[in-house]
């Protein structure tokens, strides 16, 4: 069902070690809301400041002037067999996800070829939660405390 999608995004797989880091060993393919693919590979930094292939992908989208993903996947391919993998999306990624269009929790997250679920089942408490009640509110200020 999902073949495609799946091996479009393997055709973007193109590791390469540079400096002792991984780029390129993850890819995502996402589909838009217009029918759009936009694609992207993975940075590995040694700073923490690489992000995933999905991230990549949103990107591309959001550069090409658009914010609803109606599909997404991400693969990798392990070096060692040559065997191809599904992975699902990390939990900053399913948020990232989830905050780039209110209709993105309907998001088809590809999880096989014939597998897959939604960024609303994988990210379960995603609303903002009501406030506590008023005695929860903020302190008065005593004496000798700085003003805000």
């Amino acid at each position: 069902m999902y073949e495609d999608l799946i091996e479009e995004a393997a055709g973007l797989l193109k590791p390469e070690h540079v400096g002792g880091r991984l780029f390129g060993d993850v890819a995502s393919v996402l589909v838009t809301g217009s029918g759009r693919h936009h694609g992207g590979v993975c940075i590995d930094t040694g700073s923490g400041t690489g992000f995933c292939a999905e991230a990549s992908a949103i990107a591309t989208m959001v550069t090409a002037g658009e914010r609803r993903i109606v599909r997404i996947v991400a693969v990798w391919r392990d070096p060692a067999t040559g065997r191809l993998a599904v992975l699902p999306p990390c939990g900053r990624c399913r948020l990232f996800i989830s905050q780039m269009h209110a209709e993105n929790l309907e998001t088809v997250v590809v999880l096989g070829l014939d597998d897959a679920t939604t960024i609303r089942e994988l990210v379960p408490r995603w609303e903002w939660p009501d406030p506590l009640p008023d005695r929860f509110g903020r302190p008065v200020p005593g004496p000798g405390s700085f003003p805000e």
